[in-house]
């Protein structure tokens, strides 16, 4: 009986990851420098919320991050991955109030939990660079670029009619009103008069519509959901003079074509004349009656298309000024005051709102624009006809198409002076003004005589009072805090008081990201010159929620940026990836349903690299992942069954010098196969990182190496070249790296290899060994040959359309247009819709 003891082929997850962990952590293994002379690149998963514990949509965003850092590490490039915390906002409010605790103790003390629980996936985070919003030496510098931009006009204060979320007492942007309801409580919104503070995002309308066009990286659902908030529309400005008054109504209508055609006026509950039309009349409680109500059921919905349309007449008339008609005015609950004028001229025969409430209040349907060759009268018409066509009793314009009339139309108006071209946009300004206390002060200062000055720059941070050694819960708002509001005037010395709203939170996260390059910079917000080294963000990785609020005031701040002489880019995220939710029981996983799975249980029972491996092979990054169980069993095994595998050969592997020979055909497949997998795994990563298939490629591989070269070696079919062998383990190992971190640097150790695991490259591509019999196949763009393609015979449908999307010549041809779909005529061709 032998007495040399047997390697032990146990995989104990637990102390090789402590291991790993503990080792990366001191020896700062992923500490990024400007002074690296490889090429950069600045890869950034969405910073968390430090709500004291991570749940599994943060695990699967953070590892497909993580992946992606390792992987662009192999390749030789200089990789930027920080991590930090969006620290404020009503929540810890919440929570501190319910656990008798001030929000910056909860805060801190999640921040601490909560990295710990990250260390613990061995994500490759520089940790050097973490930043916390909360921490007044970071909105310091927010309070500055506030300071700034004020400056320069991009902040003003006014009144106006805000969106008020009762439940949580304070004021919501309006992309923060989801269907009527609070985006956080999901409460009732209602209108509430109140002065704020508001950021100028619609000085930047048009160039951030414009510069859309640039973003071929970003999913064109996003793209679209951007270009339609911000809601350019060109057409005629034009005013109506209201009946025996000076008064003039004014309008805008992207179909000046059929202005002949109005018969009829409607007018947002809000508008500033509602009062002026109907002072003094008979119906006037009534009318107020009737705003009253519409006013809270608009809060109820996001969409006024989607409300039952209703109004009142006010008793008053406006005129016409093409014709003379005398057009009535109504007040009507599908028009919005924050949207173009607040006034629509209606025209029931070419729009199909106002036929519906034309035919409701038994008002004319008059047209004017006809189908070519056809008719139409108001009378018998059932719906609107919303196409262009011929004018007709349009006066002089009768006869023309709608796109000549239209322009005919706007000429003429200017001409004589009631119109004008005009451009519009949906988007409004972006009020921040909050009158919650877990914020960013704003940095302003009231006084009597002088009025509204800002902070002296060198009395900045203006530090929120934390109240942290009080002892008791206290949350209350700046606006009850005398000892706060108490200030002197920086201007004249006297009394004064301090601004009491705080920022919205999404300030902080509009620029953070910039902020990472430099994060202890104390001369400035940002060092230009590091800023300039690392930005954009290469790869930006977050959920697709965010489209609309977080992404369009990201990129809002970046060109406010750009302007006042900090950075030197347009755009701040290259190419987004937008991962989709964790789902179990049919739901997304959230504490509310009852449905959460926590990551801690998982990682105590199988190990971090088993729940990153699970959550990147369940399914393509941009799908919704379903919570399965027995998927974690299988990533657990699978990563077993390697290291059984491999400490099993650790001996041959660790004594192999490398020399790669064919001997038999048994080489020839696995040194094939080895290649092919280096091919499969390095495109499945590069085109759309599709980690679960490049998964299945290693699985696939390690299959195959099981079957020619079993650890029993009577098993053995032909006796395997050792260095084919090790070609495949090395090959194995590094593909899965990125996934599996602790996993392959350990058992890359274990076989001796001369270098850490993360010091190596990422494996070399011998086209010539992944070389299988071959066939050309077409490529076809629209149905024209573009290009084509050398595949192997029995190559994979998806695999095809995969390098067909990622070939060179139709790379240039699609220049990041969306693909409808892609049709593989086996051993033929692969056709391209666009």
């Amino acid at each position: 009986m032998s007495t040399t003891a047997e390697p032990d082929n146990r995989y104990d997850f637990k102390t090789i990851e402590a291991h790993w962990q503990e080792l990366w952590q001191r020896e700062e293994s992923y500490k990024a420098s400007e002074d690296d002379e490889r090429e950069k690149y600045y890869v950034l998963e969405m910073f968390p919320y430090p709500s004291g514990r991570i749940h599994m949509g943060h695990v699967r965003n953070y590892s497909i991050g993580d992946v992606i850092a390792r992987y662009k590490r192999l390749r030789g490039f200089n990789v930027l991955h920080p991590m930090g915390w969006d620290a404020f906002g009503l929540p810890a409010e919440n929570a501190a109030q319910k656990n008798n605790t001030q929000p910056a103790r909860w805060t801190y003390d999640n921040i601490d939990y909560m990295r710990d629980q990250l260390r613990k996936l061995g994500l490759s985070y520089d940790w050097g660079r973490e930043i916390a919003t909360c921490n007044p030496a970071y909105y310091r510098w927010e309070q500055l670029l506030f300071l700034q931009m004020y400056e320069k006009g991009i902040v003003y204060q006014k009144n106006t009619t805000v969106n008020w979320c009762n439940s949580c007492q304070t004021v919501l942007a309006n992309e923060q009103v989801i269907n009527g309801a609070c985006w956080r409580c999901d409460e009732p919104v209602i209108p509430r008069e109140m002065n704020g503070w508001f950021f100028k995002i619609t000085d930047y309308a048009e160039e951030l519509l414009r510069d859309l066009d640039k973003l071929s990286g970003w999913p064109e659902k996003v793209v679209t959901m951007q270009r339609n908030w911000i809601g350019k529309s060109e057409g005629l400005s034009c005013d109506f003079q209201i009946e025996g008054s000076d008064e003039l109504l004014s309008i805008f209508t992207t179909r000046p074509d059929t202005i002949f055609g109005v018969t009829f006026m409607s007018i947002a509950p809000e508008h500033p004349l509602v009062g002026t039309l109907i002072k003094g009349s008979e119906q006037e409680t009534e009318i107020r009656d009737f705003i009253d109500v519409i006013i809270k059921e608009k809060q109820q919905q996001q969409h006024a298309e989607e409300q039952e349309k209703k109004g009142i007449f006010t008793g008053r008339y406006c005129i016409n000024p093409f014709n003379g008609d005398q057009i009535p005015i109504y007040v009507a609950n599908f028009v919005l005051m924050g949207y173009g004028t607040g006034a629509v001229m209606a025209v029931p025969a070419h729009d199909q709102r106002d036929f519906e409430f034309a035919r409701k209040y038994d008002l004319a349907v008059k047209p004017v624009v006809f189908p070519e060759g056809g008719t139409l009268a108001g009378e018998t018409m059932e719906a609107a006809f919303t196409e262009a066509g011929l004018l007709a009793d349009s006066g002089t314009f009768s006869g023309m198409t709608s796109s000549v009339a239209g322009q005919a139309i706007i000429d003429h108006a200017k001409a004589r002076s009631f119109g004008a071209p005009q451009t519009t946009y949906r988007l409004r300004d972006w009020g921040i003004s909050r009158q919650r206390y877990w914020g960013a002060p704003i940095p302003m200062i009231h006084c009597a005589k002088c009025g509204v000055q800002p902070v002296p720059v060198d009395q900045l941070p203006l530090i929120l009072p934390e109240d942290v050694d009080s002892g008791q819960n206290t949350c209350t708002p700046l606006h009850q805090r005398q000892s706060f509001i108490k200030t002197i005037c920086p201007v004249c010395g006297g009394e004064a008081r301090r601004e009491t709203d705080t920022m919205d939170t999404f300030v902080e996260s509009s620029w953070y990201f910039v902020r990472y390059t430099c994060p202890r910079f104390t001369d400035a917000p940002i060092d230009r010159a590091r800023a300039s080294h690392w930005l954009p963000v290469d790869q930006y990785i977050g959920g697709v929620e965010h489209a609309i609020l977080h992404l369009l005031y990201s990129r809002f701040f970046t060109k406010v940026l750009r302007d006042l002489g900090y950075i030197d880019i347009d755009e701040p995220f290259t190419n987004l990836l937008t991962q989709g939710m964790v789902i179990k029981d049919g739901a997304k996983m959230s504490k509310s349903k009852g449905n959460v799975v926590d990551p801690n249980d998982l990682i105590n029972e199988y190990g971090a690299d088993t729940v990153r491996l699970f959550s990147l092979f369940a399914a393509p990054p941009e799908k919704d992942l379903e919570w399965n169980p027995k998927g974690v069993e299988g990533a657990f095994r699978f990563l077993n069954r390697i290291y059984r595998y491999v400490m099993g050969h650790q001996k041959l592997l660790s004594l192999t010098d490398g020399k790669i020979e064919i001997r038999c055909e048994g080489d020839q497949a696995l040194h094939r196969k080895t290649h092919q997998t280096i091919q499969r795994v390095t495109l499945n990563i590069e085109s759309n990182f599709h980690f679960n298939t490049a998964i299945s490629g290693v699985m696939e591989l390690f299959n195959t190496l099981t079957t020619l070269a079993p650890l029993e070696e009577d098993k053995r079919l032909d006796k395997l070249t050792p260095a084919l062998i090790q070609e495949a383990v090395q090959t194995i190992l590094l593909l899965l790296s990125p996934m599996v971190p602790h996993f392959c640097a350990e058992l890359w150790q274990q076989i001796g290899s001369a270098r850490p695991l993360a010091q190596e490259q990422w494996p070399e591509l011998d086209s010539e060994a992944a070389r299988e019999e071959e066939i050309t196949l077409v490529i076809q763009v629209n149905g024209k040959v573009r290009s084509r393609l050398q595949v192997s015979v029995d190559i994979d449908d998806e695999v095809i359309k995969e390098m067909a999307i990622m070939d060179e010549n139709i790379q240039k041809i699609l220049l990041g247009k969306p693909v409808k779909k892609i049709i593989v005529v086996q051993k033929k061709l692969v056709n391209i819709v666009i």
